[in-house]
């Protein structure tokens, strides 16, 4: 084989690892973006944080060349300052010492039983050990506190015998979130140990006791047994209660599709009747074990702040200071660098230097482009922000893109996870883009304000005879939206709207 010299031409992409940095902190969320933050600050001696905000944060090279000069000339000064200060320090510590040892050999007797213990016999000044304990308490009282617990502890304060508290924990362990029993009572007995010789019936008995602890209703096996049960726990002198549990027993099904008509008709109700009756069943908890251990609450932290200056009547947009901490190189380190020097210490103070460069670099970057985008949607939703959903304007990333010169991948990153206080609430930035559909004047109407259009007319509906989705799209068309029945839908169920069947009642709201 030949050994041949070739001379080729060619393109191809490469990312520093500064563009790899600044693409990397562009798409963090705010909680992401501190931690990267106190990741920076734990292993770059180079960066410090500005206690006391006295400007942007992010230029530092200048205050770096102006301390330079500073501490080289008061290094000197410096060393015998703390030479003296050293001094004074040991000397105050062996006094401390002293005096410490004093006050220990005063608590503690000469003399200890072999059967004490040393907590007994001397309790410090210090609350180490009882800040622990403290703490540990805080833990354990601030989790949160699952279905299943609530029950075993009312199961621990209920008089049941040995045989019967193993089934109860069985039972449980089957019980969902929701409260409902997910497992069948034929599965639970099959369940134990065949020598327990534990039958179905036992097994019912101790599920009747278990679904009147509180909530009471855990452990349904359908929805009509759960109902029943409060409702067999309200005083018989309610009115409607013969007349709900007559509809729960035995016309649940026409009770869910609100099949009216045949319920008065089979229950031999009178609307007035029918209409109290269906008040009663409505306040009651077909979920009871949801409510024991709500969902946590998240918290959002906007990254741009956006309110009216009401001097010159104009939207002003701005970074949230609180999002990140303010950072800096840190002065008197960088004054160390020493050019030309190429010892392992010095280089370590390089590297470290150019790289907090870097990376605060890419947080102003970051800054920038997150204000560039923000103030683009303002510009072009200033409609919602005056008047509300109902005047959201159709927006694509290709329209911002196009207006802050980026690429749409860019854009993409930037309105993920990131969000907006506005007057009117905070808002995710992906949550200003939506698709539009025409209207027969020639122009476009956004999505997100179609769903506003949708949600008012169900508000104002006669829930007697409620909106179809058919009348809808009909009165849209009236409006000059031209929007599908099947788009309708769509949109109807993403508000977690139900259907017109199901909005129905028997009186208008």
């Amino acid at each position: 084989m030949k050994i041949s010299l070739q001379l080729k031409l060619g393109q191809h992409l490469s990312m520093t690892p500064q563009l790899q940095q600044a693409i990397k902190l562009l798409q963090l969320s705010t909680l992401d973006l501190q931690q990267e933050i106190s990741q920076a600050l734990e292993s770059n001696p180079m960066l410090e944080l500005i206690e006391h905000d006295d400007g942007d944060g992010f230029d530092s090279d200048a205050e770096t060349s102006e301390n330079k000069e500073r501490t080289n000339n008061e290094s000197d000064s410096s060393q015998e300052n703390y030479e003296n200060d050293r001094q004074t320090q040991a000397d105050t510590t062996t006094t401390d010492d002293n005096q410490t040892e004093g006050e220990w050999g005063e608590n503690i007797p000469t003399e200890l039983s072999t059967d004490s213990q040393w907590e007994d016999t001397y309790q410090g000044s210090g609350s180490g050990s009882f800040d622990g304990e403290v703490e540990s308490i805080e833990a354990r009282s601030s989790a949160e506190e699952t279905l299943q617990d609530h029950l075993l502890w009312q199961l621990n304060l209920s008089h049941l015998s040995e045989r019967d508290r193993i089934i109860a924990e069985a039972i449980i362990d089957s019980i969902s979130p929701d409260g409902r029993l997910s497992s069948d009572i034929h599965d639970l007995v099959e369940g134990f140990d065949p020598e327990d010789e534990v039958e179905e019936d036992e097994v019912v008995a101790v599920l009747h006791r278990i679904q009147h602890f509180d909530p009471v209703g855990v452990g349904y096996r359908s929805l009509a047994e759960c109902l029943l049960i409060q409702l067999n726990l309200i005083n018989d002198a309610v009115p409607a209660l013969a007349s709900a549990k007559l509809i729960i027993r035995d016309h649940i099904d026409l009770l869910g599709v609100r099949d009216y008509a045949q319920l008065m008709r089979k229950t031999r109700l009178k609307e007035a009747e029918l209409s109290a009756a269906i008040s009663l069943i409505e306040s009651l908890n077909p979920q009871p074990g949801a409510d024991i251990a709500p969902s946590a609450a998240t918290y959002v932290v906007p990254d741009v702040l956006v309110s009216k200056d009401l001097d010159t009547q104009s939207w002003r947009v701005e970074i949230n200071p609180d999002v990140a901490p303010k950072l800096r190189i840190n002065a008197d380190y960088a004054a160390l660098v020493q050019r030309g020097n190429s010892s392992a210490d010095n280089t370590y103070l390089k590297d470290n230097l150019q790289e907090a460069r870097w990376f605060l670099k890419s947080l102003q970057s970051r800054n920038d482009t997150l204000m560039k985008v923000a103030t683009r949607i303002v510009e072009h939703q200033v409609g919602f922000l005056e008047h509300g959903e109902e005047a959201m304007k159709p927006l694509v990333l290709h329209d911002i893109a196009e207006a802050v010169e980026m690429h749409e991948s860019t854009i993409s990153r930037v309105t993920t996870q990131k969000y907006m206080h506005t007057p009117r609430g905070i808002f995710e930035l992906k949550y200003f883009f939506s698709s539009h559909v025409s209207t027969t004047g020639g122009g476009e109407c956004s999505s997100t304000a179609i769903r506003a259009i949708i949600r008012k007319l169900v508000a104002a509906e006669n829930t007697r005879k409620p909106l179809s989705d058919s009348k809808i799209a009909d009165l849209l068309q009236d409006q000059g939206i031209n929007v599908a029945r099947r788009t309708i839908a769509k949109y109807r169920e993403g508000l977690n709207i139900p259907p017109s069947n199901e909005r129905k009642r028997l009186t208008a709201e």
